[in-house]
Formats: structure tokens, C-alpha cells, sequence
């Protein structure tokens, strides 16, 4: 049955429901998905459209909390968060959880864009009967709206996007080769805005060249290991953070700060999201293996090299092989990780023909600076979606959705016109 509590002048309702692992043997083994249900308190008896909204990632569950977007959501929505299978509540894919089966990577394979939109079909039947519902995608969650338009468009009253336009064609390869670039621009603006902070990062790498620095879970922290900090620099919110980071970052003795390494950690450390790590270069796979497609094109950019003797740079939103060996939350699933890798089997995510067909209305938020997704892919993309509508805007980073309610509504009023 499901749960229902009030919180904040919102009636939240929980749905679990069983679904197959993999869509194509609805016979065979069966996971749950997890997803909550929000509306506003003096409109929990109203007849309102649903929206379902996903979350970026992947491996991130859906928001706790109230997110900024959600009050300009439930003025007209019934709002659905869907942990997305793997994640959360979901039946969770964990170091612990795979440990005990025979073929973690062949189950790993059904945990894509496709299987999630299969997932939230069935959930849409439950709730929503027949209705079409409508779809926000944050991120990833955009990617994955492009499958849903792929795959079950009659599913759909209308899609909003925001920073989340993926290539249609683009190889993990390509999709990195754009992406490194991405990220040394990036590194200018922060050292731009900050310029001391240069040398206390260089010191930062010699003094983890020199020592055997660990972290608070005894794990080590290495020069290539702190160079990936750099993913904070694509969101708003957390572009200072390496910042405040370094301004902590010695004691008086010269030796890093506890403080520092403790925060350090929290960035650093996939014990909190190991499907974001697993999944990241799959997500971009069509016919062919990932190969560890962000390890190969690094090899391009050596003002990434920390052993060069340049200024040190930091890395974005890439999953390197290394990584399966430093963090002890990914250790466990190195062999998962590199079955997915060499993998070469993975089906279409998108459906060209039918997304230049499409009918059901589309808005998407293009951010100029995207850090996490190259805009001329997504202007690309844009322009081969019937029925897509587009705005592209400097005004914010990736994570302009949780900025409040601006973004949001202005995809709807898009999206309505």
C-alpha cells in the first residue's frame, strides 16, 4: 500500500512497483522501483496532469527534499520523482548488492536510458492509467526523455529538458574529445576568478607526489586523484568550492589540514553514487564498447599530465580505470566495470527517424558554458527533433534548474506555445 505523509503544505505520497529486469523477459527476474509522489496541499483532490521528472546522473536518485523547481511544478502538475532503477529505493546496484551475483556487468546492462523509460512506462500505466504524462529531465534525465520520445511518444503530453541535449550519433570517443576542451576553459575561468590558488594547487600535487597522504577512510589521496575536483567547476552552486577548499588546504607545518582531506573525500568518493562510475561511459554507447573511451582521449590533452611540470589542471565528468583501484567504494566492482567497458553489444538509445517525426510538444534548456554537455551537440540534436523549441542562455551553469523556479518556468511556457 502506499505511504502517505504532509510536509511543508505538500501531501507526499511513496509507490513501489515490481518490474522485470530486463523488459524484453517479463517472466524472468523481477526489481522494484521506487518513486514519490508530490502535490500541493490544497490541491491533493484536483484532477491535475502528471509530470514525471528525472534526475541527472546516472545513478542518482531522484531529490529528498523540496527542490527550488518544485513549487512552480505543483501549481499545475501532480509531480512524480523517480528514483531511476538502481538508485535510491530502487532495487540499489551497490558494491554489496552485486557482490553476490554471478554476471554483475551482464546485469549492469539493463540499468540504461531505454530500461528506465520501459521502468517509467509501466509506472505511468499504474498512476496515470491511459493519460499521457508529462516528462522534466534534468541532465541525463534529458537523455533519457530522448529515448522516451524514441520509444513510447505516445506516452507523452509534452517534454522539458534542461541541460540535457545529448548527441543522436556522437561515439563515447567523440563525445569526450568535445568534452576536454569543455573543461580547460573551465579551469581559466576559475583560476581567472582566483589566481593565488594556482600555486597552492601546484603545491598541493607536489606535496601528494612526496607523500603517502590518506584520506579519512585510509584510502590515498594521489595528484590524479585531487585533479578530478574539477568536476565541481560545471555547476553554479559549487564552482567556488575547490576554492575554499584550498584556502584550508596546509597547516601551519606545512602538512595538509584534516579539514581539507574530510572535504576533499566528500568530492572525491563514489560511495554515494558507484552507478554514476559504472555507468558513465555506457550511457553513450550504441553498437560499440566505451573502451574506456575518457582514459583514450585524455591522451590528446597533456595540459592534464600532472607529472608534465606545467600548472596543474583539473579533470571534469570523466570515469577513468584508475579509479576502480583508488576508491575503495569502486575497488569491488572492477571487474563489473571493465566487463561494461569492453562490452559491444549495446542497442540504439534513439530512434532518428522517429524523433524527426516527433509531434509531442518539446522544450530544452541549452546553457552556452555547459561544462558536462557540448552545446553544439546539443544545437545539433535541436535541430533534428520535430517539434523542439530551444533557448539557449549564459544566464546559468549545468544546474540552472535547481536555481529555482526561473528555468522552469520558462520551459513550460515554451513547451505551451
Amino acid at each position: 500500500m502506499p505511504v502517505t505523509h504532509r510536509h511543508s503544505g505538500y501531501v507526499l505520497t511513496d509507490h513501489r512497483i515490481a518490474v522485470p529486469l530486463d523488459h524484453a523477459d517479463p517472466g524472468g527476474p523481477a526489481i522494484e522501483v521506487f518513486a514519490r509522489e508530490v502535490v500541493a496541499a490544497d490541491r491533493a483532490a484536483a484532477d491535475l496532469p502528471w509530470l514525471v521528472y528525472l534526475e541527472g546522473g546516472p545513478g542518482c536518485r531522484a531529490p529528498r527534499g523540496l527542490p527550488g523547481w518544485l513549487e512552480r511544478a505543483c501549481r499545475e502538475y501532480r509531480v512524480v520523482l523517480l528514483d531511476q532503477r538502481g538508485t535510491g529505493l530502487s532495487t540499489p546496484a551497490t558494491r554489496q548488492t552485486l557482490a553476490g551475483l554471478d554476471d554483475p556487468a551482464g546485469y549492469l546492462r539493463h540499468f540504461r536510458a531505454d530500461n528506465i523509460v520501459r521502468d517509467a512506462e509501466l509506472l505511468r500505466a499504474r498512476l496515470a492509467g491511459d493519460r499521457p504524462w508529462s516528462v522534466l529531465g534534468q541532465s541525463f534525465g534529458g537523455f533519457c526523455a530522448l529515448t522516451y520520445l524514441s520509444l513510447a511518444p505516445e506516452g507523452l503530453r509534452e517534454v522539458m529538458i534542461a541541460g540535457g541535449l545529448p548527441s543522436l550519433t556522437a561515439s563515447p570517443y567523440e563525445v569526450y574529445l568535445a568534452a576536454y576542451p569543455r573543461v580547460l576553459a573551465h579551469n581559466e575561468r576559475f583560476f581567472a576568478r582566483y589566481p593565488g590558488d594556482q600555486a597552492v594547487a601546484d603545491r598541493v600535487v607536489d606535496h601528494l607526489r612526496d607523500h603517502d597522504v590518506r584520506l579519512p577512510g585510509g584510502d590515498r589521496l594521489t595528484p590524479r586523484r585531487f585533479q578530478t575536483l574539477g568536476i565541481t567547476f560545471g555547476q553554479q552552486r559549487r564552482f567556488d568550492l575547490l576554492h575554499h577548499l584550498l584556502e584550508d588546504a596546509f597547516t601551519a607545518g606545512g602538512e595538509l589540514s584534516d579539514a581539507f582531506l574530510r572535504q576533499v573525500d566528500a568530492v572525491v568518493s563514489f560511495a554515494e553514487h558507484p552507478l554514476y562510475a559504472v555507468l558513465h561511459e555506457a550511457i553513450y554507447c550504441q553498437g560499440e564498447a566505451s573502451a574506456w573511451a575518457a582514459q583514450r582521449a585524455l591522451g590528446e590533452f597533456p595540459e592534464f599530465d600532472p607529472d608534465r611540470g606545467g600548472p596543474v589542471r583539473f579533470t571534469g565528468e570523466m570515469i577513468y580505470p584508475w579509479l576502480f583501484e583508488e576508491d575503495p567504494a569502486l575497488a569491488p566492482l572492477r571487474s563489473c566495470a571493465e566487463g561494461l567497458a569492453a562490452y559491444a553489444g549495446w542497442p540504439s538509445l534513439y530512434d532518428p527517424d522517429r524523433l524527426a517525426r516527433n509531434t509531442v510538444p518539446v522544450a530544452a534548456a541549452i546553457y552556452h558554458d555547459d561544462m558536462y554537455v557540448e552545446r553544439e551537440h546539443s544545437l545539433r540534436t535541436a535541430g533534428a527533433v520535430g517539434g523542439l523549441t530551444y533557448w539557449i542562455t549564459n544566464e546559468y551553469a549545468h544546474d540552472g534548474l535547481g536555481q529555482g523556479a526561473a528555468a522552469l518556468d520558462r520551459l513550460i511556457g515554451m513547451v505551451r506555445r
